[in-house]
């Protein structure tokens, strides 16, 4: 295959500023990488954290995206079980040592060493990209498109703070209907669980999304539900929500914050923790955890609902984000090339 020597990618300079159209060279695939064609990449909410300055340290200059489906079209020395041709999901772990404490003791996602995807290696806002083999996934044919980016890091995301919420949970109140809630609802609801969705003030329309897609109940961050919770998960990146959710909990329930960044959580009295509620943040992912999901996937079978965007209109995706103005997920779409 004739690859090209340069290639089109939506550039972060500096946070604070809006996302630079560029042609960079191609990128060129290590011993154990493999050199991807990209169909298409996810906008994400971490996107937004990582162009505003609220994850720090990014990569400079940095291509960003981290829900990456695309074709492999040349591979390393080293690489063993990816071939050209094949169609593959790059996520946001993007590396691990492998000897630290964490990946010795199966916490892979908290390696002190790893990398991540469209963060502190490059990622998907380009024609083409290069990723470590252990750490693409295979993806089932149904999503080797602009529908299964989403499952890369909302779907995973999901489906990691979905694992936290514990054993014999019914009703289930998922805070942020987004592109992860669109996504986590349909494996609940498969597992019989009741969701209870909480959205911004007044967005009817993902009231009425969160319905259409099953939920028991939707209505105002504000507003109780009409149920107690057994458990809930925390999409928004607001930290408010957090005493919020623990009044809306059942006794021994369990809030579980699912974003990498949230703001400050006020204080709130203890009543509201005691009887022996919970709060627990989820960190990153591991390949365990993308295995399992996308195995799992096909058999509901999961359908994304997205709004899809050339590779050149990025900062208007992000800013459709920033808004609430997309209904499930935001993904970018490249013109083939090469």
């Amino acid at each position: 295959m004739h690859l090209p020597d340069t290639m089109q990618a939506m550039v972060l300079e500096q946070p604070g500023k809006p996302l630079v159209l560029k042609t960079v060279p191609l990128p060129l695939p290590k011993d154990r990488q493999v050199l991807v064609r990209i169909i298409a990449c996810g906008v994400c909410r971490t996107d937004l954290h990582i162009v505003d300055g609220e994850l720090s340290k990014p990569k400079l200059p940095l291509i960003i995206g981290h829900e990456i489906v695309g074709v492999v079209v040349k591979k390393g020395a080293a690489v063993s079980n990816l071939r050209e041709g094949d169609v593959t999901g790059i996520p946001w772990l993007g590396y691990t040592c492998g000897k630290c404490r964490y990946c010795k003791s199966e916490k892979e996602n908290l390696c002190e060493n790893a990398l991540f995807t469209g963060y502190t290696i490059d990622g998907g806002y380009a024609e083409y990209t290069v990723a470590y083999e252990k750490y693409c996934f295979p993806i089932p044919g149904q999503y080797a498109n602009a529908s299964g980016s989403p499952l890369l890091c909302a779907g995973l995301i999901g489906y990691r703070s979905y694992t936290m919420i514990g054993e014999h949970v019914t009703n289930l109140g998922i805070y942020g209907f987004g592109a992860a809630a669109h996504i986590l609802i349909q494996l609940a609801i498969f597992q019989g669980k009741k969701i209870f969705a909480f959205t911004r003030e007044g967005d009817a329309n993902a009231q009425t999304f969160a319905r259409k897609l099953g939920a028991t109940w939707a209505g105002n961050s504000s507003e109780a539900p009409p149920e107690k919770l057994d458990a809930a998960i925390i999409f928004a990146p607001a930290g408010n929500l957090v005493p919020k959710a623990l009044l809306d909990l059942d006794k021994g329930g369990v809030v579980v914050c699912g974003g990498i960044h949230m703001s400050d959580i006020p204080s709130f009295p203890y009543s509201i923790l005691w009887e022996e509620r919970m709060i627990r943040s989820v960190a990153n992912l591991t390949r365990k955890d993308g295995e399992q999901f996308l195995k799992i996937a096909p058999q509901i079978p999961i359908k994304t609902e997205t709004q899809t965007f050339p590779l050149h209109q990025a900062n208007e995706a992000l800013l459709a984000l920033r808004n609430g103005k997309i209904q499930g997920a935001a993904v970018l779409v490249m013109s083939p090339r090469g």
